[in-house]
């Protein structure tokens, strides 16, 4: 069956090609496994709430009839604005239209938020550009773009609210512009497509623009919601759509509501918020967090854009799920609101989770994998100023910036075949991570560091979980002992100033490329040498051991421009000499490396990676390998091409002095 929808239809119909419906809510209303919905450009202001669940072999799909022309909107048109004084105007709303969710007194809050001021989960927009808020009128008065964000011109748009009586009243300051004339909008509902109950399986939702909602912070331990996603289901296709405007999260593959354990932290303080994300893992299990159930959704070809905490959120519900080929950028950069969960991909628990062929540039971070992000694979990605603008200081509450974060996990995770451009490029306070053919011009950081705390003058050991192989059965938990990663095959130049000589591999904002912070682990056969097997264990003198740190290895990099070397790698290139320059342009939205790698590295070669080589992640003891069990060989570089017998470090298999495409714009 397939069901019309069309905005702008005389009246409300049934649906039908000749009657179509009026709204996406009354097509999601009666929808069935194998039925499409096909929506006729214009703009559908409603939250649409999916019913019912598609099947595998059915699924139930929402389809804009021409791309991205049919917009799904969290906001109404904020007309009637009177001037008040200077650039400052004034309009009020009657609170019925919020129903029972006022965005102008629900405050962002919550678990692992961290800024001290007092934002609200309502917004303002101009143009379809986010105002900022402000705290006082006095401020929206004056105008001033608050210095902490990094984009200064939309920082001059203002807005301040307070209630009277039944009402909401919104200032802005318009800076010159007439309101009454500009497109100015303001947000009203939370969500835009998302289901209210669990387990609305099997949905495609293809072709829209989806945008504005007054989405509330979503941290690992609590229900977190997001303008679209699917609430705690399996098989959701979420493709060829802009996403933008959010208050918090764009797309949300995240968390269920457990009553019990939802922002424990916040409302109770009794137990430590790390505790709550242990109770989260054990307690998802008794509410169907399987392999069977959650999981296995697709974002493909999504423009992203836009949204204050993060771009894609997921706790647990992002498992077996693979985002590809999308364009992810401007995420957390108002710093208006701070905490930690910031960045254009935050999933916790992502396990064998396959992120690939993303373009994830101006944000906070590019990609923040948090616990568990066993068999998780980051490839083939093109990452880079994820860092603040010079002379823009770190919010207050906000979380320092790096490419790639993958905190506290166990592996085993791979980072390959991308090309990191940032200052700081991999921040690893974890085990188990597989660094390979990388084109990498920022440092690693919290290298044996990040993990555990010092509370009443004694360590605090931060246990998390890792798995049964391929699955979400807890397996066991441990802390992190640092180390047991591989770093082979990449390239590092370093580029970037190192602005603060102070700093070590234990800070967040390192900056010193290079390996040589890996100097502090033993190598595989001095680890070994601890463990007698002839012999029988002795356990008390094997603790020292058992709680010591893992091996590395190292082999097979290229390090340019004074890159620091791991004292201990053997086939590896040093230049001293040459002077390598990285350079990115971007044409019409294209994006071309040039650099002269390519005469640095002469004849050195290194040899093809595969799941064989790399052994198995500790804890787990799971090989590097695809979500199915299969072996993976490193045969194909960033842009899919072959890799010789004879192959180089780097992203790419062949290296030009010419310039290279590495990212076509994304056409939706």
């Amino acid at each position: 069956m397939i069901y019309y929808v069309d905005a702008n239809a005389f009246r409300d119909g049934d649906g039908s090609i000749n009657r179509p419906f009026k709204c996406i809510g009354a097509a999601a209303n009666i929808a069935q496994p194998g039925d499409e919905v096909v929506v006729k450009p214009g703009i559908y202001r409603e939250y649409v709430a999916p019913r019912n669940a598609g099947t595998c072999k059915a699924p139930i799909v929402y389809r804009s009839e021409t791309p991205l022309v049919a917009v799904i909107t969290g906001a109404e048109e904020a007309k009637n604005w009177k001037k008040v004084k200077g650039n400052l105007w004034k309009t009020t709303v009657k609170n019925s239209i919020f129903g029972d969710y006022n965005p102008y007194t629900t405050r962002v809050y919550g678990d692992w938020y961290f800024a001290p001021i007092v934002r609200h989960t309502g917004a303002v927009f101009i143009n379809n550009s986010m105002m900022f808020e402000t705290t006082s009128l006095t401020e929206c008065q004056k105008g001033k773009p608050d210095p902490l964000a990094w984009d200064q011109e939309a920082a001059k748009y203002l807005w301040y609210t307070e209630q009277d009586g039944d009402e909401t009243v919104l200032y802005g300051n318009f800076q010159g512009l007439d309101p009454n004339k500009e497109n100015v909008e303001f947000l009203v509902r939370q969500n835009c497509f998302m289901p209210e109950e669990n387990g609305i399986n099997y949905i495609t939702v293809s072709g829209f623009t989806i945008c504005k909602a007054a989405t509330t912070w979503a941290p690992p331990a609590a229900y977190q919601d997001g303008m679209i996603g699917p609430h705690w289901s399996k098989g959701w296709i979420i493709e060829d759509c802009e996403i933008y405007g959010s208050k918090c999260c764009g797309i949300s593959l995240g968390k269920y509501l457990d009553p019990e354990n939802d922002m424990y932290f916040t409302k109770r303080h009794v137990k430590s918020p790390t505790q709550m994300e242990r109770d989260a893992v054990c307690r998802g299990q008794y509410h169907g967090w399987l392999k069977e159930n959650i999981g296995h959704h697709l974002i493909r070809r999504c423009h992203v854009h836009h949204c204050e905490q993060t771009g894609i959120v997921g706790r647990m519900g992002a498992v077996f799920s693979t985002i590809e080929d999308c364009e992810i950028h401007d995420v957390c950069t108002s710093q208006q609101l701070g905490g930690a969960e910031t960045a254009g991909i935050k999933l916790h628990a992502a396990i064998d989770a396959t992120i690939r062929r993303n373009h994830i540039h101006h944000s906070i971070m590019g990609v923040w994998l948090d616990w568990q992000a066993q068999g998780a694979r980051v490839s083939q990605n093109l990452m880079h100023d994820n860092t603040r603008p010079d002379g823009v200081k770190q919010g207050p509450g906000a979380m320092f910036n790096t490419d790639v974060f993958i905190e506290v996990g166990h592996g085993p995770t791979l980072i390959d075949n991308n090309i990191l451009l940032s200052p700081v490029a991999i921040t690893i306070p974890s085990e188990g991570i597989a660094v390979l053919h990388n084109l990498i011009l920022g440092g690693f950081s919290l290298i044996n560091s990040g993990v555990d705390s010092i509370i009443n003058g004694q360590r605090e050991p931060r246990y998390t979980p890792y798995h049964i192989r391929h699955r979400t059965e807890v397996a066991g938990f441990m802390t992190i002992l640092h180390g047991d990663d591989r770093i082979y095959n990449n390239i590092f130049v370093q580029q970037h100033k190192i602005d603060d000589k102070k700093k070590t591999a234990a800070d967040a904002d390192y900056k010193a490329v290079g390996t040589a912070p890996f100097d502090i682990f033993p190598t595989y056969e001095e680890w070994a040498d601890q463990f007698d097997l002839e012999k029988d264990p002795d356990m008390g003198h094997l603790a020292e051991a058992h709680f010591g740190h893992l091996p590395v290895w190292v082999d097979g990099n290229a390090y340019f421009n004074g890159a620091t070397v791991y004292k201990k790698e053997k086939n590896k290139l040093v230049d001293k000499k040459s002077k390598v320059t990285i350079e990115l342009k971007e044409k019409d939205g294209d994006y071309y490396l040039k650099t002269n790698y390519d005469k640095a590295l002469k004849d050195f070669s290194c040899g093809i990676l595969s799941t064989e080589c790399l052994g198995v992640a500790f804890e787990p003891e799971q090989k590097y390998e695809n979500p199915d069990g299969t072996p993976i060989t490193f045969d194909r570089d960033l842009l899919g091409n072959h890799r010789s017998s004879e192959t180089i470090p780097g992203p790419l298999s062949s290296t030009s002095s010419k310039e290279v495409l590495v990212w076509k714009h994304l056409v939706l």
